[in-house]
Protein backbone atom coordinates (compact mmCIF):
# COMPACT_ATOMS: atom_id res chain seq x y z
CA UNK A 1 0.00 0.00 0.00
CA UNK A 2 1.31 3.45 -0.91
CA UNK A 3 0.55 6.38 1.39
CA UNK A 4 0.58 10.03 0.29
CA UNK A 5 1.71 12.87 2.53
CA UNK A 6 0.63 16.22 1.04
CA UNK A 7 1.78 19.68 2.00
CA UNK A 8 -0.90 21.19 4.25
CA UNK A 9 -2.80 24.01 2.56
CA UNK A 10 -4.55 25.57 5.58
CA UNK A 11 -3.23 29.15 6.04
CA UNK A 12 -0.45 29.24 8.60
CA UNK A 13 -0.25 25.45 9.02
CA UNK A 14 3.40 24.43 9.46
CA UNK A 15 3.04 20.81 10.54
CA UNK A 16 3.35 17.69 8.39
CA UNK A 17 1.40 14.46 8.94
CA UNK A 18 4.34 12.03 8.82
CA UNK A 19 7.99 12.71 9.62
CA UNK A 20 10.93 10.86 7.99
CA UNK A 21 11.59 8.62 11.00
CA UNK A 22 8.14 7.09 10.47
CA UNK A 23 8.85 6.19 6.83
CA UNK A 24 11.30 3.42 7.70
CA UNK A 25 9.03 1.84 10.31
CA UNK A 26 6.03 1.95 7.95
CA UNK A 27 8.07 0.34 5.17
CA UNK A 28 8.79 -2.59 7.48
CA UNK A 29 4.99 -3.11 7.60
CA UNK A 30 4.71 -2.99 3.77
CA UNK A 31 3.48 0.60 3.78
CA UNK A 32 5.39 2.75 1.29
CA UNK A 33 5.32 6.55 1.50
CA UNK A 34 5.21 9.29 -1.14
CA UNK A 35 5.56 12.88 0.03
CA UNK A 36 4.78 16.11 -1.77
CA UNK A 37 7.86 18.23 -2.38
CA UNK A 38 8.27 20.77 0.40
CA UNK A 39 5.67 19.17 2.69
CA UNK A 40 8.00 19.06 5.68
CA UNK A 41 10.10 22.17 5.11
CA UNK A 42 8.13 24.32 7.59
CA UNK A 43 8.73 21.61 10.22
CA UNK A 44 12.51 21.74 9.52
CA UNK A 45 12.32 18.53 7.45
CA UNK A 46 13.87 18.66 3.98
CA UNK A 47 12.79 16.48 1.06
CA UNK A 48 16.22 14.84 1.24
CA UNK A 49 15.44 13.66 4.80
CA UNK A 50 12.42 11.76 3.47
CA UNK A 51 14.23 10.39 0.41
CA UNK A 52 17.11 9.14 2.56
CA UNK A 53 14.69 6.90 4.46
CA UNK A 54 12.92 5.50 1.42
CA UNK A 55 10.13 7.95 0.66
CA UNK A 56 9.35 9.02 -2.91
CA UNK A 57 9.20 12.80 -3.37
CA UNK A 58 6.46 13.93 -5.81
CA UNK A 59 6.11 17.45 -7.17
CA UNK A 60 2.35 17.83 -7.77
CA UNK A 61 -0.49 16.98 -5.42
CA UNK A 62 -2.50 15.58 -8.37
CA UNK A 63 0.22 13.01 -9.12
CA UNK A 64 0.64 12.34 -5.42
CA UNK A 65 -3.04 11.55 -4.80
CA UNK A 66 -3.54 9.77 -8.10
CA UNK A 67 -0.74 7.27 -7.46
CA UNK A 68 -1.56 6.53 -3.81
CA UNK A 69 -3.90 4.11 -2.05
CA UNK A 70 -4.16 6.28 1.03
CA UNK A 71 -3.63 9.87 2.16
CA UNK A 72 -2.50 10.97 5.61
CA UNK A 73 -3.20 14.61 6.51
CA UNK A 74 -3.52 16.86 9.54
CA UNK A 75 -6.01 19.53 8.57
CA UNK A 76 -9.58 18.82 7.46
CA UNK A 77 -9.42 18.37 3.67
CA UNK A 78 -11.14 20.85 1.41
CA UNK A 79 -13.78 19.66 -1.04
CA UNK A 80 -11.25 20.37 -3.81
CA UNK A 81 -8.78 18.00 -2.13
CA UNK A 82 -11.48 15.35 -1.77
CA UNK A 83 -12.17 15.59 -5.50
CA UNK A 84 -8.50 14.76 -6.19
CA UNK A 85 -8.50 11.61 -4.04
CA UNK A 86 -8.45 8.33 -5.92
CA UNK A 87 -11.84 6.63 -5.69
CA UNK A 88 -11.77 3.74 -3.25
CA UNK A 89 -8.72 5.07 -1.42
CA UNK A 90 -8.26 5.67 2.32
CA UNK A 91 -8.04 9.02 4.09
CA UNK A 92 -6.65 9.51 7.60
CA UNK A 93 -7.02 13.06 8.89
CA UNK A 94 -8.70 15.33 11.39
CA UNK A 95 -12.26 15.53 10.01
CA UNK A 96 -14.62 16.75 12.78
CA UNK A 97 -17.42 14.86 11.01
CA UNK A 98 -20.14 15.87 13.46
CA UNK A 99 -20.01 19.40 12.07
CA UNK A 100 -18.56 18.88 8.57
CA UNK A 101 -21.53 17.04 7.11
CA UNK A 102 -20.97 18.23 3.51
CA UNK A 103 -17.45 16.86 3.66
CA UNK A 104 -18.69 13.50 4.96
CA UNK A 105 -21.19 13.19 2.08
CA UNK A 106 -18.46 14.08 -0.44
CA UNK A 107 -16.19 11.36 0.97
CA UNK A 108 -18.96 8.76 0.84
CA UNK A 109 -19.82 9.76 -2.75
CA UNK A 110 -16.23 9.08 -3.84
CA UNK A 111 -16.16 5.74 -2.03
CA UNK A 112 -13.41 6.94 0.31
CA UNK A 113 -12.75 5.03 3.51
CA UNK A 114 -12.34 8.01 5.80
CA UNK A 115 -10.86 7.72 9.28
CA UNK A 116 -11.25 10.69 11.61
CA UNK A 117 -8.18 11.08 13.82
CA UNK A 118 -10.26 13.30 16.11
CA UNK A 119 -12.77 10.50 16.78
CA UNK A 120 -10.34 7.85 18.06
CA UNK A 121 -11.82 6.48 21.31
CA UNK A 122 -10.02 7.50 24.49
CA UNK A 123 -9.20 4.01 25.69
CA UNK A 124 -6.01 2.50 27.06
CA UNK A 125 -5.38 0.55 23.85
CA UNK A 126 -5.89 3.65 21.68
CA UNK A 127 -3.76 5.96 23.82
CA UNK A 128 -0.79 5.84 21.43
CA UNK A 129 -3.09 6.88 18.55
CA UNK A 130 -4.65 9.87 20.32
CA UNK A 131 -3.71 12.89 18.20
CA UNK A 132 -5.97 15.24 20.15
CA UNK A 133 -3.97 14.58 23.30
CA UNK A 134 -0.57 14.90 21.63
CA UNK A 135 -1.48 18.18 19.93
CA UNK A 136 -3.16 19.51 23.08
CA UNK A 137 0.12 18.96 24.92
CA UNK A 138 1.83 21.30 22.46
CA UNK A 139 -1.04 23.80 22.62
CA UNK A 140 -1.03 24.03 26.43
CA UNK A 141 2.72 24.60 26.52
CA UNK A 142 2.61 27.23 23.77
CA UNK A 143 -0.32 29.06 25.39
CA UNK A 144 1.69 29.74 28.53
CA UNK A 145 4.70 30.97 26.56
CA UNK A 146 2.49 33.37 24.60
CA UNK A 147 0.87 34.59 27.82
CA UNK A 148 4.26 35.16 29.44
CA UNK A 149 5.43 37.15 26.41
CA UNK A 150 2.30 39.32 26.35
CA UNK A 151 2.15 39.90 30.12
CA UNK A 152 3.94 43.14 31.16
CA UNK A 153 5.42 41.54 34.29
CA UNK A 154 7.49 38.58 35.47
CA UNK A 155 6.02 35.12 35.99
CA UNK A 156 8.22 33.97 38.90
CA UNK A 157 8.72 35.55 42.31
CA UNK A 158 12.02 37.46 42.31
CA UNK A 159 14.12 38.62 45.25
CA UNK A 160 16.00 41.65 43.96
CA UNK A 161 17.94 44.62 45.32
CA UNK A 162 14.92 46.67 44.33
CA UNK A 163 12.68 44.55 46.51
CA UNK A 164 10.56 41.41 46.17
CA UNK A 165 8.44 40.90 43.06
CA UNK A 166 5.38 38.72 43.65
CA UNK A 167 4.73 35.82 41.24
CA UNK A 168 2.12 36.06 38.51
CA UNK A 169 -1.26 34.47 39.19
CA UNK A 170 -2.52 32.16 36.44
CA UNK A 171 -6.07 30.80 36.22
CA UNK A 172 -6.52 27.81 33.92
CA UNK A 173 -10.04 26.82 32.88
CA UNK A 174 -10.13 23.13 32.03
CA UNK A 175 -7.77 20.38 33.20
CA UNK A 176 -7.73 18.17 30.14
CA UNK A 177 -4.47 17.43 28.36
CA UNK A 178 -3.98 21.05 27.23
CA UNK A 179 -4.81 22.34 30.69
CA UNK A 180 -2.44 19.93 32.42
CA UNK A 181 0.33 20.88 29.98
CA UNK A 182 -0.35 24.56 30.70
CA UNK A 183 -0.27 23.92 34.47
CA UNK A 184 3.12 22.23 34.28
CA UNK A 185 4.58 24.97 32.07
CA UNK A 186 3.23 27.83 34.18
CA UNK A 187 4.52 26.21 37.37
CA UNK A 188 7.96 25.69 35.82
CA UNK A 189 7.98 29.41 35.03
CA UNK A 190 7.24 30.14 38.69
CA UNK A 191 3.61 31.29 38.56
CA UNK A 192 0.97 30.63 41.19
CA UNK A 193 -1.62 28.52 39.39
CA UNK A 194 -5.31 27.95 40.08
CA UNK A 195 -7.39 25.54 38.01
CA UNK A 196 -11.11 25.20 37.43
CA UNK A 197 -12.73 22.12 35.88
CA UNK A 198 -16.28 20.79 36.00
CA UNK A 199 -14.90 17.26 36.45
CA UNK A 200 -14.13 16.61 40.10
CA UNK A 201 -12.00 13.59 39.20
CA UNK A 202 -9.15 15.80 37.91
CA UNK A 203 -8.51 17.44 41.29
CA UNK A 204 -5.77 14.98 42.22
CA UNK A 205 -3.98 15.47 38.89
CA UNK A 206 -4.12 19.24 39.27
CA UNK A 207 -2.74 19.19 42.80
CA UNK A 208 0.02 16.73 41.84
CA UNK A 209 1.37 19.41 39.49
CA UNK A 210 1.51 21.98 42.27
CA UNK A 211 -1.62 23.94 41.36
CA UNK A 212 -4.70 24.73 43.45
CA UNK A 213 -8.01 23.21 42.35
CA UNK A 214 -10.95 25.63 42.51
CA UNK A 215 -13.71 23.84 44.38
CA UNK A 216 -17.32 24.45 43.32
CA UNK A 217 -20.32 23.12 45.21
CA UNK A 218 -22.07 21.52 42.25
CA UNK A 219 -24.56 18.66 42.22
CA UNK A 220 -23.25 16.57 39.31
CA UNK A 221 -19.84 15.54 38.09
CA UNK A 222 -19.64 16.62 34.45
CA UNK A 223 -17.48 13.83 33.01
CA UNK A 224 -18.62 11.56 30.21
CA UNK A 225 -17.75 7.88 29.97
CA UNK A 226 -15.06 8.84 27.43
CA UNK A 227 -13.37 11.25 29.83
CA UNK A 228 -14.60 14.46 28.20
CA UNK A 229 -16.51 17.26 29.90
CA UNK A 230 -20.25 17.55 29.34
CA UNK A 231 -22.81 20.29 29.84
CA UNK A 232 -24.34 20.60 33.31
CA UNK A 233 -27.60 21.89 34.76
CA UNK A 234 -28.43 25.61 34.83
CA UNK A 235 -27.98 25.79 38.61
CA UNK A 236 -24.56 24.14 38.49
CA UNK A 237 -23.57 26.40 35.60
CA UNK A 238 -24.46 29.45 37.70
CA UNK A 239 -22.29 28.24 40.58
CA UNK A 240 -19.41 27.70 38.17
CA UNK A 241 -19.83 31.18 36.69
CA UNK A 242 -19.71 32.76 40.12
CA UNK A 243 -16.54 30.83 41.01
CA UNK A 244 -14.77 31.79 37.79
CA UNK A 245 -15.76 35.46 38.21
CA UNK A 246 -14.31 35.51 41.72
CA UNK A 247 -10.95 34.04 40.72
CA UNK A 248 -10.46 35.69 37.33
CA UNK A 249 -10.62 39.16 38.88
CA UNK A 250 -7.44 38.32 40.82
CA UNK A 251 -5.60 36.64 37.93
CA UNK A 252 -2.86 38.11 35.76
CA UNK A 253 -3.37 35.39 33.13
CA UNK A 254 -6.36 33.23 32.22
CA UNK A 255 -5.92 30.28 29.86
CA UNK A 256 -9.13 28.67 28.62
CA UNK A 257 -9.19 25.12 27.22
CA UNK A 258 -12.81 23.93 27.38
CA UNK A 259 -14.23 22.10 24.36
CA UNK A 260 -17.34 19.98 23.81
CA UNK A 261 -16.98 17.53 20.87
CA UNK A 262 -19.22 18.44 17.95
CA UNK A 263 -20.44 21.69 19.50
CA UNK A 264 -19.50 25.34 19.88
CA UNK A 265 -17.01 25.90 22.68
CA UNK A 266 -18.82 26.94 25.88
CA UNK A 267 -18.62 30.58 26.96
CA UNK A 268 -16.83 30.60 30.32
CA UNK A 269 -15.49 34.16 30.40
CA UNK A 270 -18.08 36.89 29.90
CA UNK A 271 -17.36 40.47 28.84
CA UNK A 272 -18.11 41.50 32.43
CA UNK A 273 -15.41 39.12 33.69
CA UNK A 274 -12.94 40.59 31.21
CA UNK A 275 -13.76 44.09 32.46
CA UNK A 276 -13.12 42.95 36.05
CA UNK A 277 -9.54 41.84 35.30
CA UNK A 278 -6.51 43.97 36.13
CA UNK A 279 -5.16 46.24 33.37
CA UNK A 280 -2.39 44.45 31.48
CA UNK A 281 -3.85 41.00 32.15
CA UNK A 282 -3.84 38.38 29.41
CA UNK A 283 -6.39 35.79 28.25
CA UNK A 284 -5.22 32.98 25.96
CA UNK A 285 -8.22 31.22 24.42
CA UNK A 286 -7.26 27.72 23.26
CA UNK A 287 -10.86 27.16 22.12
CA UNK A 288 -10.75 30.04 19.63
CA UNK A 289 -10.97 27.68 16.64
CA UNK A 290 -14.40 26.61 17.94
CA UNK A 291 -15.46 30.24 18.52
CA UNK A 292 -13.82 30.58 21.91
CA UNK A 293 -14.45 30.26 25.65
CA UNK A 294 -14.22 34.04 26.08
CA UNK A 295 -17.14 36.14 24.88
CA UNK A 296 -14.76 38.77 23.46
CA UNK A 297 -12.38 36.42 21.67
CA UNK A 298 -11.91 37.13 17.97
CA UNK A 299 -10.70 33.87 16.35
CA UNK A 300 -7.37 34.28 14.59
CA UNK A 301 -6.66 37.68 16.19
CA UNK A 302 -5.00 39.27 19.21
CA UNK A 303 -7.19 42.07 20.55
CA UNK A 304 -7.28 44.35 23.57
CA UNK A 305 -10.55 44.82 25.44
CA UNK A 306 -10.95 46.72 28.72
CA UNK A 307 -7.15 46.85 29.00
CA UNK A 308 -6.90 43.04 28.71
CA UNK A 309 -5.01 41.32 25.88
CA UNK A 310 -7.08 38.46 24.42
CA UNK A 311 -5.13 36.00 22.29
CA UNK A 312 -7.41 34.09 19.91
CA UNK A 313 -4.86 32.23 17.79
CA UNK A 314 -6.38 29.23 16.01
CA UNK A 315 -3.39 26.93 15.58
CA UNK A 316 -1.22 26.76 18.68
CA UNK A 317 0.42 23.36 17.93
CA UNK A 318 1.66 24.65 14.58
CA UNK A 319 3.94 27.09 16.43
CA UNK A 320 5.83 24.02 17.66
CA UNK A 321 5.78 22.41 14.23
CA UNK A 322 8.84 20.20 14.67
CA UNK A 323 7.71 18.31 17.77
CA UNK A 324 3.98 18.60 17.09
CA UNK A 325 4.58 16.91 13.73
CA UNK A 326 6.71 14.24 15.37
CA UNK A 327 3.99 13.41 17.90
CA UNK A 328 1.22 13.42 15.26
CA UNK A 329 3.34 11.15 13.06
CA UNK A 330 3.87 8.63 15.84
CA UNK A 331 0.13 8.62 16.52
CA UNK A 332 -0.54 7.94 12.83
CA UNK A 333 2.00 5.12 12.80
CA UNK A 334 0.17 3.31 15.59
CA UNK A 335 -3.20 3.87 13.90
CA UNK A 336 -1.90 2.58 10.56
CA UNK A 337 -0.42 -0.51 12.21
CA UNK A 338 -3.80 -1.12 13.84
CA UNK A 339 -5.93 -0.86 10.69
CA UNK A 340 -3.64 -2.68 8.28
CA UNK A 341 -2.53 -6.27 7.82
CA UNK A 342 0.32 -7.21 5.48
CA UNK A 343 0.24 -3.71 4.01
CA UNK A 344 -3.50 -3.72 3.25
CA UNK A 345 -6.23 -1.83 5.10
CA UNK A 346 -8.53 -4.27 6.87
CA UNK A 347 -11.61 -2.48 8.20
CA UNK A 348 -13.56 -4.26 10.95
CA UNK A 349 -16.45 -2.08 12.08
CA UNK A 350 -17.10 -4.38 15.04
CA UNK A 351 -13.68 -3.61 16.51
CA UNK A 352 -13.87 -0.83 19.12
CA UNK A 353 -11.27 1.58 17.76
CA UNK A 354 -12.36 1.30 14.12
CA UNK A 355 -16.02 1.57 15.09
CA UNK A 356 -15.18 4.84 16.80
CA UNK A 357 -13.17 6.53 14.05
CA UNK A 358 -14.15 5.08 10.64
CA UNK A 359 -16.67 7.55 9.23
CA UNK A 360 -17.30 6.42 5.63
CA UNK A 361 -16.64 3.06 4.00
CA UNK A 362 -17.85 1.28 0.86
CA UNK A 363 -19.72 4.40 -0.27
CA UNK A 364 -21.71 4.78 2.95
CA UNK A 365 -21.63 6.74 6.20
CA UNK A 366 -20.95 3.96 8.70
CA UNK A 367 -20.28 5.83 11.95
CA UNK A 368 -23.36 5.64 14.19
CA UNK A 369 -22.89 9.08 15.75
CA UNK A 370 -22.38 10.83 12.42
CA UNK A 371 -25.39 9.01 10.97
CA UNK A 372 -27.45 10.25 13.90
CA UNK A 373 -26.50 13.89 13.26
CA UNK A 374 -27.31 13.45 9.57
CA UNK A 375 -30.71 11.93 10.33
CA UNK A 376 -31.60 14.69 12.79
CA UNK A 377 -30.83 17.35 10.19
CA UNK A 378 -32.85 15.54 7.54
CA UNK A 379 -35.86 15.17 9.83
CA UNK A 380 -35.69 18.90 10.64
CA UNK A 381 -35.72 19.88 6.96
CA UNK A 382 -39.03 21.06 5.42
Amino acid sequence: MRLAIPKETFPGELRVALVPESVKRLAAKKLDVSVQAGAGVASCLADANYAALGATVVDSVESLFGSSDGVVKIRVPTLDEVAKLKEGSVLLSLLYPLVNTELVHALAARNITSIAADMIPRTTVAQMMDVLSSQATAAGYQAVLMAATALPRFFPMLMTAAGTIAPARVLILGAGVAGLSAIGTARRLGAVVEVFDVRKVVKEQVESLGAKFVEVDQVEDAQTAGGYAKEVSASDKQRQTEAIAQHIAKADVCITTALIPGKRAPILVSREMVASMKPGSVIVDLAAEQQGNCELTEPGKVVEKHGVTIIGEVNFPSRLAMHASQMYSRNMEKLLFHITKDGVVAIDLKEEIMAGCVITHSGEIVHAGVKSVKNKKESASP
